[in-house]
């Protein structure tokens, strides 16, 4: 009786068959499970998954709507759309006031020239060991950190007649009120002017990165040499910091293309000041052109991006090295 329960006992509780042995003596690890692979591979997509559903659902969805929309005559309120084929496009090359307001991004470009030349200038001077280059820092900054629509309404009160500049320049002896808002030549510079103000602050931060990233040893050994701050700018700031200046440049082009909410809120595009895109939301808003605009808004985005394409081919992001 005990040998009979011995041998079922020894029967039930038999090992586990051994691991097979490789040939260096090791055992070879067992097969992971189908359902772990998968679940591997599947998890860069888990995280990626929200963040394409909101690029497709707010991004590319609304872009192909807006292409389908050029195509139309709605109104933006009937639910009747007509195909027009591309008539609103004729319209937008064949009518010079449609055209004609891209003449005004002209002064935002140069306002983008100046106010690339000043991040760079402060960029460069505050990289070096300066005291309070901190809170110059935080002052050139601060600007951008300001809310579009407060600063228009800030810089409406500073150009209107016996505001704040024409008080400042009455220090100065200077006592005849002059409507900066009111003819197309100062308007259009005074905009520029604030476009300066408020994205110098951008550009200084993207330059002051790229230059503090360039190795310290660099400016050593520069230094050991006998160059001066203009020797070391032109040899060693200015080829680090090209893929930053070409991306400056393209946001630059962009912007001054695409420039909307001060013009809007100070002058309402008046006197000559309306640019592209507020041209683009009288159509859309104000004439019920839905069609027109969409046309309008689509032109916009393959100017810019032949731009930035031609800006590609002419300035290529090569690669930077100075050892």
């Amino acid at each position: 009786m005990t040998k009979t329960t011995d041998m079922a006992t020894v029967t039930t509780h038999r090992a586990a068959p051994p691991r097979r042995r490789t040939t260096n003596g090791c055992r070879s690890p067992r097969p992971r499970p189908a359902r772990g692979r998968w679940l591997r591979r599947a998890t860069p997509w888990l995280y990626l998954a929200v963040p394409l559903v909101l690029l497709i659902t707010f991004t590319y969805v609304p872009v192909g709507n807006m292409i389908y929309y050029s195509f139309t005559d709605w109104d933006g309120i009937s639910p009747d759309r007509n195909f027009t084929g591309t008539d609103n496009y004729v319209q937008i090359f064949t009518r010079p006031e449609l055209f004609r307001v891209f003449f005004v991004s002209f002064y935002y470009l140069a306002a983008s020239v100046v106010q690339i030349v000043i991040a760079l200038y402060f960029a460069t001077v505050l990289s070096f060991d300066l005291r309070f280059r901190n809170l110059f820092k935080g002052i050139l900054f601060f600007p951008y950190l300001i809310n579009g629509v407060a600063i228009g309404f800030v810089f409406l009160y500073f150009f209107q007649d016996g505001g704040t500049l024409d008080s400042i320049l009455s220090w100065f002896g200077s006592d005849a009120d002059r409507a900066w808002l009111g003819d197309p030549t100062t308007a259009n510079t005074s905009l520029a002017g604030v476009s300066v103000w408020r994205f110098t602050g951008l550009n200084f931060v993207l330059f002051l990165g790229a230059i503090q990233s360039i190795p310290g040893e660099l400016y050593e050994a520069a230094q050991l040499d006998g160059a001066s701050r203009w020797q070391q700018f032109r040899h060693i700031i200015a080829p680090s910091i090209r893929p930053v200046l070409s991306l400056s440049i393209i946001l630059a082009i962009s912007g001054s293309l695409a420039v909307f909410e001060i013009p809007y809120i100070m002058t309402n595009g008046a006197t000559g000041t309306s640019t592209f895109v507020i041209q683009t939301v009288k159509l859309a808003f104000q004439f019920n052109k839905t069609g027109l605009a969409s046309a309008a808004a689509v032109v916009l985005l393959l100017i810019i991006l032949l731009i930035t394409w031609i800006q590609r081919r002419l300035v290529p992001d090569d690669k930077v090295d100075l050892v």
